[in-house]
């Protein structure tokens, strides 16, 4: 890229990334720790891609997702996903009008700008595949009518560890559609101290004031597209994902037993943006391999679908990730 572009692209980025530091601090007033997942939330807001948060209960999950729709000022929908959800619960349904003798349609709470499918492994499969229309193409058909979803539309989903009871597995077709999954950890130890010490208390909490705009998430996701990415960095992320898929090419020959499927095209695509979107929360106008390394876990773990041997041997798809991170070449 030449300079005199880089350095347009620099400015715009200056302009259009101001408010970053006020989203984050305005989330902070709420949200006490939980930065990475934060700024995660973020990158799947900026570059448009949906998210998948997993975690034990009372870790903030919700409350960070509520927090973001509030400062960024977007219509919001909380959906508790429940074993007798059903997918009209949804989307919306046909009612029947017994005095006209018409149909009309009746439209569900996933027509808004945030989503938050709590707890969605707690829904059986015909309920979670009915998102994958709207996660993928942006619209919901209804009877025999399409309609387009606002922009911009976001699935945030918290799910319970798998291993609990009365969950079901996400199908591999939806947890794909998926640009992130985040595992939410723990507090740290002062972290829990400043959580106690807000929350134990029965007075109101903070409200959320906004500090951004719809538009400035659509603006900032047109200078993602002009963002510099080197042909090296591009064949980095390449050389990740297919060291999924044939880890054998990749002097990975270890791994070979121990992963049924690798990551799909879309892990190339997601993994992209996703770098770039995290140069852009760091007001930068190019993308780094450490770019790339920071949101490589978050992009592929649940991408890679593991063997039975894997799973016998208890090694998870997060070490197959950072056994592919430490053996291929960083530029």
């Amino acid at each position: 890229m030449p300079d005199h572009d880089l350095s347009e692209v620099k400015d715009r980025i200056a302009t259009e990334s101001a408010f970053v530091d006020d989203l984050l601090e305005e989330i902070g007033r709420v949200v006490v720790g939980q930065r990475y997942m934060i700024e995660r939330l973020l990158i799947g807001l900026l570059a448009d891609g949906h998210v998948l948060l997993e975690g034990v209960p009372g870790l903030a999950k919700t409350l960070t997702v509520s927090a973001l729709s509030q400062a960024i000022g977007t219509d919001f929908q909380r959906i508790q996903f429940t074993p007798d959800l059903l997918p009209a619960d949804l989307l919306g349904t046909l009612v029947y009008n017994q005095k006209k003798g018409t149909f009309s349609i009746k439209k569900g709470p996933i027509f808004t700008n945030l989503i938050l499918a709590d707890e969605i492994n707690r829904s059986p499969a015909k309920v979670q595949s009915a998102l994958l229309e709207s996660m993928q193409e942006r619209q919901v058909t209804i009877g025999e009518r399409t309609f387009p979803l606002d922009d911009p539309f976001l699935v945030l989903a918290t799910q319970n560890p798998i291993e609990q009871e009365g969950t079901y597995p996400l199908p591999e077709a939806q947890v794909d559609r998926f640009m992130l999954k985040i595992n939410v950890e723990y507090p740290s130890r002062d972290e829990e101290l400043e959580i106690m010490r807000r929350m134990a208390r029965t007075s109101e909490r903070p409200d959320v004031r906004s500090v951004a705009t719809p538009d400035q998430i659509l603006r900032a996701r047109d200078v993602l597209n002009d963002l510099y990415v080197d042909e090296r960095i591009e064949q980095y992320i390449v050389d990740l994902v297919l060291a999924s898929r044939n880890p054998g090419k990749h002097g990975l020959e270890a791994l070979v037993p121990l992963i049924e499927y690798g990551a799909s095209p879309r892990a190339s695509i997601n993994l992209n943006l996703a770098a770039r979107a995290h140069a852009f929360l760091r007001h930068r106008a190019y993308v780094t391999p450490e770019d790339v390394r920071a949101v490589v876990m978050d992009v592929m773990q649940h991408r890679i679908v593991v063997t039975y041997e894997a799973e016998a041997e208890q090694v998870t798809a997060v070490d197959l990730v950072e056994r592919i991170l430490n053996s291929v070449e960083v530029p």
